[in-house]
């Protein structure tokens, strides 16, 4: 018998979708592939120089997705590859690339920003503080042997 769908996790679940599907729906707009705009917003937050598995942690994207696309992206002139400690390779923007950053993704940083801002300090730390709880608790759910 499966489980029933406690109406509050049925709203937790719609949320999370509709924020994935808005953050989608951005990038068909923006012409963009969801793994190009990972990658970017990534060296945004985690700055220029970053290696590749800082990029799918912070994105919690699989490797062979991110690696496809920063090569993609280095043969559009976008980014550049410069070796690190053993098969680590730090990845620079382009000035092209630099470009892009300033152009599509740092607007969208601004919008989010103004969202939260919107906010009371308060409730944008709850909000932070109550979804890290969430998700520490599905983990150790996870953990338990739930599945």
């Amino acid at each position: 018998m499966t489980p029933h769908l406690l109406p509050k996790q049925n709203e937790l679940n719609r949320l999370n979708k509709a924020i994935s599907e808005f953050y989608h729906n951005l990038c068909v707009q923006l012409g963009i592939s969801d793994s190009v705009f990972d990658i970017f917003y990534a060296i945004a937050a985690l700055g220029d120089g970053c290696c590749q598995k800082d990029i799918c942690d912070y994105a919690f994207t699989r490797k062979q997705t991110i690696h496809s696309a920063i090569h993609k992206l280095e043969k559009e002139g976008m980014l550049c590859l410069k070796p690190g400690k053993g098969r680590e390779m730090h990845i620079f923007l382009t000035p092209s690339g630099e470009q892009f950053i300033k152009e599509t993704i740092a607007p969208i940083i601004t919008m989010e920003n103004e969202a939260l801002s919107q906010m009371l300090p308060d409730e944008t730390d709850l909000l932070l503080s109550l979804t890290e709880k969430y998700l520490d608790c599905l983990r150790s759910q996870m953990q338990k042997g739930a599945l």
